[in-house]
């Protein structure tokens, strides 16, 4: 029984052993908060005047439906 216990846990290390996919996406996380880090670093006027007017015109909008009677 104690044998047949070793064997499974063996086999079962051994699987995850051989798998790389988290490590892979751990490296596209990386990448991804580089890559991000480096765009705001670049754009981070124009991006945030952007973002500002976006916001502003989705919120402008919301509260046009709010008041707007329906009908």
């Amino acid at each position: 029984m104690l044998t047949k216990a070793f064997v499974k846990t063996q086999l079962f290390i051994q699987s995850f052993k051989n798998d790389e996919r988290g490590v892979t996406a751990i490296e596209y996380a990386i990448l991804g908060v580089c890559m991000s880090a480096i765009v705001l670093a670049v754009f981070n006027d124009t991006l945030r005047t952007a973002l500002e007017g976006a916001i502003t015109t989705i919120s402008g909008n919301i509260t046009a439906a709010n008041t707007t009677p329906a009908g």
